[in-house]
């Protein structure tokens, strides 16, 4: 889906439909109350306030690849959103697809095994029985399964919290105020465009970081490009593409998990060739294609350029050695 419009301002539609946030609000709060599964492992959620996509799994993957490094068995835990089996699965990258397992879980699996489950303390317990030492959720803040030693709070800077009002007269899945009480810090991803950090409690730890894209230039080799994304805001792969002096000769937007279609790939394709462009898109989109399309369109990747490199590395000490708070569930 693609969010309303009137969701980024406080406008009659939203006010219209406050009652129903109030109910939302209420339901979420109260099933929060649930108590989760203490794992015996460490557990650290990447998660976010608002409805699409707000840079969860590129700051999963930054901290999976992280904690690889310092030779931590580490595993990942998803829900696999658009993914078509139901239940617990571990991926497997050379067997599952997209549609097996959802696409975010393709890119996690790249780097950590992953575990996609609804029931994430089911996922944990299965990670743990494969040897997992410590666990990173690729969302799941409003999951009260499985208690979580440590939750961060992503943030993009262009739209922060939209207008502020909770599903459906806005974007977030609860109140600010509740779900910033419950982080351990926040992960600010681009300049704060909408003041999103005036919301926010002033003793959260702020951590701050761009999104850095992959140089895109060498694999045009000199033609123009149609870039495509199905991403929660793919405006922010175009703006990266221009940020590297690439003006795409067209950029064709697509709803979030978007499953592409032999339809959008022939229209996509007659473009590339009307230009004679080549195709870009995310890694996040070339897991939603058929193994056979992906080697005639291009992936450019994006990471995180942290304001401070030692940032990170710091929070993930202070996980590791234990809970950064005396939270309920």
């Amino acid at each position: 889906m693609r969010a309303p419009r009137f969701w980024a301002e406080d406008g009659w539609p939203a006010r219209l439909l406050a009652p129903a946030a109030a109910l939302y609000a209420h339901a979420t709060a109260r099933r929060l109350r649930r108590p989760g599964w203490h794992a015996p492992v460490p557990v650290l959620c990447c998660g976010n306030l608002t409805a699409g996509g707000a840079g969860k799994t590129t700051l999963a993957l930054d901290l999976v690849a992280r904690l690889a490094a310092r030779g931590r068995r580490v595993h990942v835990l998803t829900r696999g959103y658009g993914r078509r089996r139901s239940g617990l699965l571990r991926v497997d990258p050379a067997r599952h697809t997209a549609a097996d397992v959802g696409d975010e879980a393709l890119l996690l699996a790249a780097l950590a095994p992953t575990h996609v489950s609804a029931d994430r303390a089911a996922g944990a317990r299965a990670a743990i029985a494969d040897g997992a030492d410590c666990l990173v959720m690729d969302d799941g803040f409003q999951n009260p399964g499985l208690y979580q030693d440590m939750k961060l709070l992503v943030i993009d800077g262009t739209s922060g919290f939209g207008n502020g009002r909770v599903i459906p007269a806005g974007p977030l899945r609860e109140p600010i105020a509740a779900g910033a009480a419950r982080a351990g810090a926040a992960i600010l991803i681009g300049a704060d465009r909408t003041g999103a950090l005036s919301h926010l409690p002033p003793d959260l730890p702020i951590l701050r970081a761009d999104l850095a894209m992959q140089d895109a230039a060498p694999l045009l080799a000199g033609r123009s490009a149609i870039a495509f994304a199905g991403i929660g805001r793919p405006e922010k792969f175009f703006d990266g593409l221009r940020a590297q002096g690439i003006v795409p000769a067209a950029c064709v937007p697509f709803a979030d998990h978007h499953p592409y279609t032999a339809g959008d790939l022939r229209r996509l394709r007659a473009l590339a060739a009307t230009h004679g462009a080549t195709l870009l898109t995310t890694p996040k989109d070339a897991a939603r294609l058929p193994p056979a399309v992906r080697a005639d369109i291009s992936t450019v990747g994006v990471g995180l350029a942290w304001a401070d490199p030692s940032a990170p590395e710091r929070l993930l000490d202070r996980w590791l050695a234990g809970p950064l708070q005396d939270e309920t569930p």
